[in-house]
């Protein structure tokens, strides 16, 4: 059974959910009231300290269990997502030469990451200038958020 708490954050409020396996979604949630998670989630405590870390140090590396479903597709692209460091953003292009796809289809899975910011998908940029897209946040608020995590990591 999935378990979910409501976290504040720079970014507004961040809805996590996790299950036996990890952690599976991060939902930008600006409606939703703030809610602790159990005191026996472990996993839950973990990825507020490292959030935390991360909103303080921007080369901070995430170390979680995580659980996201999709394609095995999306599982190769997001996993590629992981290994670029902050700071060195690449282009949707580059990506999609490094796993032998098109930049659409690299767009694609970022577009359905379900853990944005920990599998970081803010880090894909278009070759040609811009933020390019950036799912999972509410109500148009993606650029703002994607312009803000490159900011925070020095990209921009």
């Amino acid at each position: 059974m999935p378990s979910r708490a409501v976290i504040d954050t720079p970014l507004g409020h961040i809805a996590l959910t996790w299950d036996d396996d990890g952690l599976t979604a991060l939902d930008y949630v600006s409606d939703a009231p703030v809610s602790t998670p159990s005191p026996s989630s472990g996993l839950a405590a973990e990825t507020i300290r490292q959030l935390r870390q991360y909103f303080q140090d921007p080369a901070f590396g995430f170390h979680l269990p995580l659980s996201p479903q999709g394609t095995p597709f999306q599982q190769r692209v997001w996993a590629a997502l992981c290994r670029i460091p902050p700071g060195a953003p690449i282009t949707y292009g580059q990506l999609a030469r490094h796993l032998n796809t098109g930049p659409r289809a690299i767009g694609g899975a970022c577009r359905r990451n379900p853990l944005p910011i920990i599998i970081p998908c803010h880090r894909v940029v278009p070759a040609h200038g811009g933020l390019g897209g950036y799912g999972g946040a509410t109500r148009g608020a993606g650029p703002r958020i994607k312009q803000w995590l490159l900011v925070h990591e020095k990209t921009l």
